[in-house]
């Protein structure tokens, strides 16, 4: 499902110039197999080399092992960037696998070593007739369709929290602003993965200073949280409420309409995990106001909203699944309790042992999460 996630582990290094990356991508030789089985992806700090580039439509595997010495993420892109699957945060010597729903058609797939940049880039060929899965179970369509609503109803929240954000920013109310930044945020992370499928609508939104690309503006939430909390004045702001409220309505505008399909839906519950794990247990996203426990909840929250549409379907294949997924979600908001403070949650200054402790409570969900995708591209 879904974006560019430069922003996330920006302290890995700096990645390739595109030429460069671009060249390797050419030069490197894909694998060769049997046409049948996953698609390996060979992931370095230089090449991206796939066993083969032409897959059939349907449900389709990209086995990525990172043989680097770089963190890198692997993507399957639509036209326009958009997302239509990806895995994040494959370390060195590390191998993640990706499901992904691929209807026939022209894409790139795209390895970003450091996660950061354009990447390298290579063409994908979709061929065949395979019916969609949600055209073939009626408990998938009804997930998508599910999801859907949810997905409406957090972007209309999305735009009204983020209008009164602008508003008090605008108005030069300090005060109000800071209420309400978290807030807003709330619902931006709860849809994010949608969100960022969306091409470079999600860095122009939620890109934190050090990832953003060279000869680029910082713009978005962070550059205005550096404002309050650092200044603490609205002064020069202005104009990146304005833009930050024009993407952001750009945003609500697509996520009414895209279509997921369920493959999306499990995927996008684990990237929000992936969200918490490397940015919001570190205490990295919000670095300024200290109000990542708002993300860290939104994020949890919405990678269980796509995991409860997906319940029916779930539940036919691997009931056991399901309790465990129960239990594992009931672990993680119980953890974020003992940080409750009123509507909200205490300023994030978590001790080494706290964040080892949350984060271990994180991976613990992460681990049957990351099994959801597999479990519904079952027949």
């Amino acid at each position: 499902m879904f974006t560019s996630t430069a922003r996330r582990v920006s302290v890995l290094g700096v990645v390739l110039g595109v030429a460069s990356l671009t060249a390797c991508a050419k030069d490197t030789p894909a694998a060769k197999d049997d046409g049948t089985g996953p698609v390996s992806v060979k992931a370095t700090d230089s090449e991206c080399s796939l066993s083969r580039r032409d897959v059939k439509s349907g449900t389709s595997t990209f086995s990525v092992s990172n043989g680097g010495s770089k963190v890198t993420e692997f993507y399957v892109y639509a036209d326009g960037d958009r997302v239509m699957g990806e895995v994040e945060n494959v370390g060195p010597g590390l191998k993640r696998d990706l499901i992904v729903e691929l209807p026939t058609g022209k894409y790139q797939a795209v390895c970003k070593p450091g996660m950061a940049g354009d990447g390298i880039r290579g063409d994908l060929t979709v061929t065949g007739d395979a019916p969609a899965q949600v055209d073939e179970d009626t408990l998938l369509k009804q997930a998508a369709d599910s999801y859907q609503r949810y997905v409406n109803s957090q972007a209309v929240a999305l735009e009204q929290k983020t209008t009164e954000f602008v508003t008090a920013v605008k108005a030069g109310d300090v005060v109000k602003a800071k209420a309400l930044f978290p807030v807003s945020r709330t619902y931006w992370e709860r849809i994010e993965p949608v969100a960022e499928s969306f091409g470079d609508l999600d860095p122009k939104i939620d890109a934190r200073v050090n990832d953003v690309e060279p000869g680029t503006e910082w713009t978005g939430y962070h550059r205005i949280e550096q404002a309050l909390w650092v200044s603490n004045t609205t002064k020069g702001m202005e104009k990146y409420a304005d833009q930050l409220l024009v993407d952001v309505k750009t945003v609500v505008a697509k996520a009414k309409v895209v279509k997921l399909n369920p493959l999306q839906l499990a995927n996008g519950a684990k990237e929000l995990l992936d969200e918490v794990a490397t940015g919001k247990v570190t205490g990295e996203e919000d670095r300024y106001s200290h109000t990542d426990l708002w993300d860290f909840q939104a994020n949890v929250e919405g990678s269980q909203a796509a995991v409860q549409a997906l319940r029916p379907a779930l539940q036919t294949r691997d009931a056991a699944l399901v309790t465990q997924l129960d239990t594992n979600f009931k672990a993680v908001f119980a953890a974020l309790d003992k940080y409750r403070e009123g509507d909200g949650f205490k300023t994030y200054t978590a001790t080494e042992a706290e964040k080892k402790q949350l984060g271990a409570v994180v991976d613990g969900l992460a681990e049957p999460v990351s099994k959801v995708a597999g479990v519904i591209a079952q027949k």
